[in-house]
């Protein structure tokens, strides 16, 4: 996501740009520490070609550009989306300001389907809720017949 798109989505307000000529970066033990995340996790998203942090030798550095991307990979497997709705959102990150409302028109639309399915899964819940008191008051009244 842009970072417009990524503060809308998180319900802020656009971020200030970085103060200063050098961006921060994290290595790849501070980054997974930082997101509650494994290193293998990481490690995964590199191999599925969503993230692509720089080497200092041997040494995975991943930048502002990595963290955003993977806080939005996050994001989603949290809302439940796959790794190629993920992908196809993410990748939208890197591309022109212009592809900032299609990258919005596709989360929103995403976020609907998700909200549906959501919606759907309390009303089962609630449903067998109810369902687990009934049968609870029955024992309970049963219970008491037998005491």
């Amino acid at each position: 996501m842009t970072p417009t798109a990524e503060a809308t989505a998180q319900g802020g307000t656009t971020p200030a740009a970085p103060a200063g000529p050098a961006e921060r970066s994290w290595t790849v033990g501070e980054l997974a520490d930082e997101l509650g995340i494994t290193t293998r996790t990481l490690r995964f998203y590199e191999a599925e070609g969503l993230i692509a942090p720089a080497r200092a030798g041997s040494a995975r550095v991943y930048d502002h550009r990595d963290r955003t991307r993977l806080r939005l990979i996050l994001r989603g497997k949290r809302f439940g989306m796959s790794l190629s709705e993920i992908r196809e959102i993410v990748d939208m990150y890197d591309g022109a300001a212009s592809s900032e409302r299609r990258q919005l028109e596709t989360l929103l639309a995403r976020l609907d389907e998700i909200t549906t399915d959501l919606t759907a899964r309390q009303r089962d819940l609630e449903r067998i809720m109810a369902e687990v008191g009934e049968v609870a008051q029955q024992c309970r009244d049963r219970l008491a017949q037998l005491s």
